[in-house]
């Protein structure tokens, strides 16, 4: 009732704002400020139109920035953007720099097993990237960026039940500019680490007048690490990043383009900041590791779009080729104490290939966008255990006990897809789109368990036969599977857009969205007690996920542009909820993949910004959600049985209440130029994070600020910053294990008692301030 009772109100206030006529104001100069900047049209390309929309026009609810916001909010990672959207959080998991645990509306995965699809599609320059792995990825020489709330499995595919990020990087401009920055930047507290420094430069321009352009641009990062590890008195969080890109832009004809984009990316990194809460307080830094650990990656992302200008519906066909190749090996410390109780590596190999061909026309009242799209990858993944508490005391001193594991996976989907926008009057449009999408896995998976050193990777990890080292213990269990499975659907889209007037419209859809099934590459679900082997139940896999999505909204503004009001309400049904059931064992952590439950979403959430005067801006958003279990089908509580205990549990992920607020001010100075200041806010609630709820995230206030200062020497600026200003702890998870400390007796956890142990809670950085240098042409 509250829910309803505030989308009316959003409604009423969306006509008034709408009603509101245009107001001339005065400025203190002819100079662009800020604000100005802000303000101007911001479009998508979301829709796959022939041409990019405003973002006040589509029927979605998507949250987008252009550069000029991207810079005013100071983002320089996609995490950055988990603080400036409703419903949205797009964290690094932690475990791994760079992994992604992206939710939205409630949907995403909790953990960095990487045979699991990601809930939330990321699309960089147009290629969707096929695992979370490296995806939480340092952002510079942007275009736009636009967060797609929902499902979005019509015009983005299969695994996008929770939403859709589409990152747009800068193309080759048309005259010669350049733009260099330099980044300072590090904690003030002095029990905390160094200092972290950027310098990104690109430049571009015409190669040849008229025909081909070229840019080129390069970014490195230097941290010292912001953390002190109490066990050595260390830093801890250095980091090395290194990212070269290139783009060619060759125009042969007026009707023909060719966008050739690449990057490479190498990162040198510690392994995780992991703090254990029976150890130490979960609103400190503390935390004290033996293995400081480490992650090196590298990364090669490149897209070839092809467009071609047709007669027929004066339309147009683009073509999206992508690959991309991504490696990574990784050591950390996951007992997250001082002792060597669970250190845990892992060795990942990812490729993939894409290609979407489409067109987009107009014939009279009918918007037509249709296409086929094709993608594969290949999945290796080693992973390492070294738990030596649980060595037999009858295993021999000769056979060494580490645990080793994962799997190889290849992934196929085919699909082909039509929307239709229908004029059925000027101001009422509705719409019809269909998918239909096949998908193939064939994986083979080897258990981790303790066996004789191997590598998935390098192929010489067995699937077949029985585990030598467990047949020393007089055990006999086989060393693995292979199995292969197929899924194919159709994803409807149905919905109704209507223009009031021309700054004030609402819209309903409802949707059909997938995530494809899978295999689990972290079997580890085996106890060694006094030489007995526990076997690996259940089936290999796990089965797709379904989402049904209905939802209305509307968005409005004044007729200048200066007022602008969105609001959207939204009813989510889940079946066959995927998730990624965490529970603590014999092995460390138990991480089963598995169809728990059917579940409903339901929320409502509001955006906007108001232009005080041409030098003041506010902006805003809010989101409530409520998420609760339909049916439960597995025991996520870890009392053995299934009942309305399990039945009574959070979902996880879900905050239940988001919002924030921000201003931008533009002061003239005068022959001394112009002062920027930036202020944003954003609250999440706290979020269970394990199924059983035994893990869990704080509630956090995030208080950002900017102030630059734009020199009268043209494109200079120099600017001090400050993020997470609060000084707020925040992990990336809250994984429950083993091992007690001093601390586990149950006060830890809102939910319930914690059972006997602490948890892994890789942490993120505190208070941060620092000054930046920009140069721009």
């Amino acid at each position: 009732m509250q829910r309803k009772s505030i989308l009316l109100s959003g409604v009423a206030l969306a006509t008034a704002f709408s009603a509101l006529p245009a107001i001339a104001q005065e400025s203190d100069s002819d100079r662009e400020t800020a604000v100005d900047r802000v303000l101007q049209k911001v479009t998508v390309s979301a829709t796959k139109k022939k041409d990019v929309e405003d973002v006040q026009d589509v029927p979605i609810a998507v949250t987008a920035f252009n550069a000029d916001t991207l810079d005013a909010l100071n983002v320089t990672t996609i995490e950055d953007l988990s603080f400036t959207s409703p419903n949205v959080s797009l964290d690094d998991v932690g475990t791994a720099r760079g992994t992604a645990n992206f939710a939205i509306r409630g949907l995403g995965v909790n953990s960095s097993i990487p045979s699991i699809d990601p809930a939330v599609g990321v699309f960089i320059d147009g290629v969707y990237l096929g695992v979370n792995n490296g995806v939480v990825v340092d952002l510079f020489d942007l275009e736009s960026v636009e967060v797609l709330r929902g499902p979005q499995g019509l015009l983005f595919g299969r695994n996008t039940t929770g939403g859709a990020l589409v990152v747009n990087t800068a193309n080759p401009t048309d005259d010669f500019t350049y733009k260099a920055r330099a980044t300072f930047d590090g904690p003030i507290d002095d029990d905390r680490g160094g200092l972290n420094s950027t310098i990104q430069a690109t430049v571009s321009g015409p190669l040849v007048e008229g025909v081909l352009n070229g840019k080129i641009g390069a970014y490195y990062n230097s941290d010292a690490g912001y953390f002190k590890n109490l066990y050595d008195g260390d830093n801890h969080g250095e980091a090395q990043t290194a990212i070269y890109k290139g783009a060619l832009e060759y125009f042969p004809s007026e009707r023909l383009t060719f966008l050739l984009k690449a990057e490479y990316g190498d990162s040198r990194v510690d392994g995780p900041t992991g703090q254990n809460r029976s150890y130490f307080d979960r609103d400190s830094f503390d935390f004290s590791i033996n293995n400081p650990g480490f992650g090196e990656s590298e990364t090669i992302l490149s897209s070839l779009r092809t467009d071609y200008d047709v007669d027929f519906g004066n339309g147009q066909i683009t073509n999206i080729l992508g690959y991309r190749k991504f490696t990574s090996d990784t050591s950390g410390d996951i007992d997250a104490t001082p002792f060597t109780l669970f250190h845990s590596g892992s060795e990942l190999a990812q490729e993939q290939i894409s290609n979407e061909l489409r067109y987009a026309g107009t014939f009279g009242k009918t918007d037509l966008t249709t296409g086929v799209y094709y993608f594969n990858q290949t999945v290796d993944y080693t992973e390492i255990r070294n738990l030596p508490t649980t060595r037999p005391a009858a295993l021999p001193a000769s056979i060494p006990w580490q645990f080793y594991g994962g799997g190889s996976q290849d992934h196929t989907v085919y699909g082909v897809f039509a929307n239709v926008d229908y004029s059925i009057t000027t101001d009422l449009i509705a719409t019809v789109g269909l998918r239909y999408s096949s998908e193939e896995k064939d994986a083979d998976v080897t258990y981790i368990r303790p066996r004789f050193e191997c590598s998935v990777v390098d192929g010489t990890c067995p699937v077949d036969g029985n585990n030598a080292l467990l047949g020393a213990l007089g055990a006999t269990e086989p060393n693995g599977f292979s199995d292969g499975d197929d899924w194919s659907n159709w994803t409807p889209k149905l919905g109704l857009q209507y223009f009031w007037a021309d700054n004030f419209q609402t819209y309903g859809t409802y949707t059909k969205g997938f995530r494809s099934g899978g295999y689990n590459f972290r079997i580890t679900d085996v106890g060694v007690f006094l030489g007995q082997i526990v076997p690996q139940t259940g089936d290999f896999g796990f089965d797709e996920e379904e989402v049904d999505a209905y939802e209305v909204g509307f968005k409005s503004s004044s007729e200048d542009g200066r007022v602008q009001f969105n609001g959207a309400a939204f009813l989510t049904k889940i079946s066959d909820m995927q998730r990624e059931v965490n529970t603590a064992g014999p092995s460390g952590v138990v991480q089963n993949i598995l169809n728990t439950a059917d579940a409903t979403i339901t929320g409502v959430e509001v955006d906007g910004r108001w232009a005080a005067t041409d030098s003041l801006l506010f902006t805003f958003n809010a989101g409530l959600i409520d998420a609760e279990y339909d049916d439960v089908r597995f025991d996520i509580s870890g009392d053995t049985v299934v009942d309305q205990r399990d039945e009574a549990l959070e979902l996880p992920r879900v905050p239940q209440v988001t919002y924030g607020f921000g201003f931008i001010h533009d002061t003239d100075l005068g022959d001394m130029g112009s002062l920027v200041s930036t202020l944003n806010m954003q609250y999440r609630d706290r979020i269970a994070y394990t199924d059983s709820n035994f893990g869990w995230v704080q509630g956090t206030t995030q208080l950002a600020a900017d102030f630059t200062w734009e020199t009268p020497y043209e494109g200079f600026a120099v600017s001090l910053f400050g993020d997470n200003l609060l000084d707020e702890v925040q992990v990336g998870n809250d994984t429950q294990l083993p091992f007690p400390g001093p601390l586990s007796n149950g006060v830890q956890s809102p939910f319930q008692a914690l059972p006997g142990g602490g948890t892994f809670s890789p942490l993120k950085k505190g208070r941060v301030v620092g000054v930046e240098f920009t140069l721009a042409r």
